[in-house]
């Protein structure tokens, strides 16, 4: 079923990407088994989703591979999803829209949470947009029926997929784009919060830098985020893994973009943000 529902995905436009699945164990398929700390959810291909494909015959072969394999869909091309994953998620995405949840195609996932479809926004991942609410877009992928999960469940539709899919809500979409640039030298009211509005921006903008300013591109975002770093409102961990994510969907190296990270991070991080508005100095890596 899963390799039926792969090829039909596909012949949606959709990218679709082969996903490890639970163990009958109470692990995952991967090498790391019982100890893995995402069962069920982590791609089997080496690159991720970054070799998502519509082509039915690189499908077929993934699947005779792997044949009892999650089906995973890569978000931010034909479709983003709002992942809402707790009770508070549900109730703070319905406070949102004013009480009405979106009439579009609706996931019930294995691990009893929500996946709302819309048509594609064209921002990033965002985590946390509310307590229990993430956001699925470019660069972003999700688990989608009939696979299974680790605590036993199954996700199925609830409402299918219909032509055309639903826009996002003004205030769902106010909400992803975070806050605007700031003018002049007012101080920031939530820091932390523009902070990881600012790194989502950046992997977004680093994710779609076109050929010939890649490198520039990356170590402008690295040196931005090396600041907010410095000044303790970013996770080093956190940043690397977002931009070199992003580095990698545009095409760069993992030597070229660890270089310009480390180049970049480092600079930054010696000119911490101080809360005003005002852009640093280009570093030049």
């Amino acid at each position: 079923m899963s390799l039926t529902a792969a090829l039909a995905y596909a012949r949606h436009g959709i990218p679709v990407l082969p996903v490890h699945a639970p163990d009958p164990r109470g692990g995952c398929t991967c090498d790391r088994g019982v100890s893995c700390e995402r069962p069920g959810k982590h791609p089997h291909l080496r690159h991720g989703l970054h070799e998502a494909s519509t082509d039915p015959r690189l499908i077929d072969l993934w699947w005779s591979r792997w044949p009892d394999a999650n089906v995973g869909l890569r978000t931010g091309v034909t479709m983003d999803v709002a992942d809402v994953d707790s009770a508070e998620g549900w109730h703070g995405l319905c406070h949102l829209l004013g009480g009405d949840l979106p009439a579009g195609p609706r996931v019930r996932t294995g691990g009893g949470g929500w996946h709302f479809w819309f048509s594609p926004m064209g921002y990033g991942n965002r985590v946390r947009l509310l307590p229990g609410l993430d956001w699925r877009g470019v660069g972003g992928y999700v688990v989608a029926p009939p696979s299974r999960h680790a605590s036993g469940g199954e996700y199925r539709w609830v409402h299918r997929p219909s032509e055309p899919l639903p826009d996002g809500p003004a205030a769902l979409r106010a909400l992803i784009e975070g806050p605007p640039p700031l003018a002049g030298h007012r101080p920031i009211a939530h820091p932390a919060r523009y902070a990881r509005a600012a790194l989502a921006a950046e992997a977004d903008r680093v994710a779609r830098a076109p050929v010939g300013s890649r490198n520039d591109t990356l170590n402008r975002a690295a040196y931005a985020m090396g600041r907010f770093i410095g000044a303790g409102l970013l996770d080093l961990t956190e940043t690397v893994r977002e931009l070199e994510e992003a580095a990698r969907f545009a095409g760069l190296g993992r030597a070229e973009i660890r270089g310009t990270l480390r180049s970049g991070l480092t600079a930054g991080r010696r000119a911490p943000f101080d809360g005003g508005a005002r852009g640093a100095t280009r570093h030049v890596a």
